[in-house]
């Protein structure tokens, strides 16, 4: 006899104060690798001006930590990743309603700006929620959960671009770098650079957002997945960017220095015959993200 699958249950009151817990430690604690890559930034700057504003981060993230404080007063637009266990049952609420409770209690209880408009042309009154949530369903029986808060400073630096199948990989290196010069000093850097390659248009999108919850490795060869032939260059696209964005000298807040990205990551997927979607994701020297996993 075959045995029958156990679902596991995991209630929508937990989902929603994990969700709470996680709001409040994105934005108070900056995530590790990416305070590990701004120490070293701080170590190899050599401009006097550059390495102040790298040491004022970094002092700005250790006061943050210690005194349960916004890292920036942007709390972003919380962007949620779901990783859904095709074994997991939510019981209780719906899974969308209990991930916005779960924001709006930790933006709350956390004194976090409320910063969302019901309305973008209206432009109505600030709320906390809704976030946007994207969901996956995966293998096993676990939840899991992430909280990206995403600035806007940088987000309206992103830039999407449907390129022609024949391009080849300088041309979308160029673009790349163009979106880095575009964004500039308005984007805070020194940045977390999310590339998405594949997919169709919005999807790319996603894999650029996506990509910036990668821990980030400076240089180094890093990326997951070599079964496609641009997986097996994205990490050297990903080290020459790094090298071509650092000798833009934008520098931390713009004002000059070898340090203006932290890291670039690479996500890909298959695309049509047709096309060649790439997006850019800017996101500022507060790359903000908080992960949890949860059992029944």
């Amino acid at each position: 006899m075959m045995k029958e699958n156990v679902m596991h249950k995991i209630s929508s009151k937990k989902i929603a104060e994990t969700i709470a817990g996680l709001c409040v430690e994105a934005n108070f604690k900056l995530r590790p690798d990416v305070l590990k890559q701004l120490k070293l930034s701080f170590k190899t700057e050599t401009q006097a001006r550059a390495k102040k504003i790298l040491k004022s981060i970094i002092e700005n993230a250790e006061t943050a930590r210690k005194e349960k404080l916004a890292i920036c007063q942007d709390t972003g637009l919380p962007v949620v990743f779901v990783e859904l266990g095709q074994e997991v049952q939510v019981t209780g609420d719906l899974l969308g309603n209990a991930i916005n409770k779960g924001v709006e209690a930790g933006y709350k209880n956390g004194y976090l700006r409320n910063s969302v408009v019901s309305d973008p042309i209206s432009r109505s009154a600030p709320k906390y929620s809704p976030a946007v949530i994207h969901i996956e369903i995966v293998k096993g029986s676990k939840l899991k959960l992430t909280v990206l808060p995403k600035g806007f400073g940088c987000e309206n630096k992103g830039q999407v671009k449907m390129f022609n199948p024949t391009a080849n990989i300088e041309e979308i290196k160029e673009f790349i770098l163009q979106v880095v010069k575009n964004a500039g000093p308005d984007a805070c850097p020194p940045f977390v650079v999310g590339v998405g390659i594949g997919g169709t248009q919005d999807y790319a999108c996603l894999l650029a957002k996506k990509a910036l919850l990668r821990k980030i490795k400076k240089g180094a060869w890093h990326h997951p997945d070599n079964s496609l032939s641009i997986r097996c260059l994205a990490p050297f696209l990903e080290r020459d960017l790094l090298k071509e964005i650092n000798k833009l000298n934008i520098g931390p807040m713009g004002l000059g220095g070898k340090t203006t990205a932290l890291g670039v990551n690479i996500e890909t997927f298959p695309t049509h015959i047709a096309g060649l979607p790439v997006c850019v994701n800017i996101s500022c020297h507060a790359t903000r993200s908080a992960t949890i996993e949860l059992k029944s």
